[in-house]
């Protein structure tokens, strides 16, 4: 199943923020990601938003309604659950 990305505003206020190597990484992976939550993908437990994708040191943050992806934060791993 492919999915629909979409960032909120403080995704792309994160994406911004990060160096541009790191940044063509993460797209690369978000896109990679869209194909049926493919990549290291993992469903967290009491945690909001409900999803997170791995990508080197960094976090993607998002949650799936219906065939949407919905990418709420990329933060670095030790800044990303507080």
């Amino acid at each position: 199943m492919r999915y629909d990305v979409r960032f909120k505003p403080k995704a792309v206020a994160d994406m911004e923020g990060l160096p541009s190597r790191t940044r063509v990484r993460v797209l690369a992976r978000i896109e990679e990601m869209s194909n049926d939550l493919k990549g290291d993908v993992k469903r967290l437990t009491d945690f909001s938003p409900e999803y997170r994708l791995r990508v080197t040191d960094y976090r993607v943050l998002f949650d799936v309604e219906g065939e949407m992806v919905i990418i709420y934060r990329i933060r670095h791993r030790g800044t990303a659950y507080r």
